[in-house]
């Protein structure tokens, strides 16, 4: 990966490019309505671990091809496999997939979903583990396990969505497997932005906000956001305290301070030009 260029990736189901500090990742296979296979769910989610130890990639968008966000797994490809597993390698597909959701939260970069449109069961679940959702018009979503005889509690879902739109509207979409509009989505939370038509375009403009900020300070903010959900308001105070006082010995306190005195935008460490 460089910073000078856009840069490119193409492993199994999806593509990454990197501009100006924003890395966008597209799941493209769109005549599938980017359907997650074995492979993909295995690819992506080691891909995410390894964007943690690039530093030019300062905020990630994900997004998919064509008419769909994503619409799950692979019917064609898991499904009849699954029935000819044991319990072993049953847990050991769901505990793959879970770790997607996992390595997406513990990035500690700013991660951005733009929903253009269907996006159900893991794919659902995928844009609630980001930190901020823009969705369009066409965007639906639907924690649809239940229709398929399965509960609502699949890779972090039932941790995840009611700390999003609380815990009685989770648990009413975890139980149904009732698919909502973006409308619906953005009324109850689900979403940050509904978007006309051009979510990615609009998700990639936040992204390039975030990008040139302090890289140091947003993982740190997502560090705390992680980690104080199990902690007691006394704890999540002390240990603000000490998160705040580490970024005050980071270079990047000063260049903003600075940055106002002389009334000029400011150069964060790392910074895309």
């Amino acid at each position: 990966m460089t910073q000078s260029s856009a840069t490119e990736l193409t492993p199994t189901g999806f593509t990454f490019q990197l501009t100006q500090g924003v890395g966008l990742i597209t799941l493209n296979r769109p005549k599938r309505y980017n359907a997650l296979t074995f492979e993909i769910y295995q690819e992506l989610s080691e891909f995410f671990i390894t964007l943690q130890s690039h530093s030019e990639v300062r905020a990630v968008v994900i997004t998919g091809e064509g008419r769909a966000f994503c619409s799950g797994g692979d019917v064609e490809d898991i499904i009849g496999e699954l029935f000819s597993r044991d319990m072993q390698g049953l847990l050991q597909f769901t505990r793959v997939t879970g770790a997607l959701i996992q390595n997406i939260r513990q990035l500690r970069k700013p991660v951005i979903a733009a929903i253009n449109g269907v996006a159900v069961g893991a794919g659902a679940v995928i844009s609630i583990a980001c930190d901020v959702r823009f969705a369009n018009q066409r965007a639906r979503f639907g924690f649809i396990f239940p229709q398929v005889g399965l509960c609502g509690a699949d890779m972090g879902a039932t941790y995840l969505l009611p700390k999003i739109i609380g815990l009685g509207r989770a648990s009413e979409l975890l139980f149904s497997g009732e698919i909502i509009k973006a409308e619906r989505a953005l009324e109850i939370g689900l979403i940050n932005h509904l978007c006309e038509e051009d979510c990615v375009t609009q998700a990639l403009e936040f992204a390039q906000r975030l990008a040139k900020g302090p890289a140091f300070a947003h993982s740190m903010t997502k560090q705390m956001l992680e980690s104080e959900a199990q902690m007691t308001l006394a704890q999540a105070i002390e240990a603000e305290a000490q998160a705040q006082a580490i970024c005050m010995q980071h270079p990047d306190f000063k260049e903003a301070n600075d940055a106002w005195r002389e009334q000029r935008s400011p150069n964060f460490e790392g910074s895309p030009q």
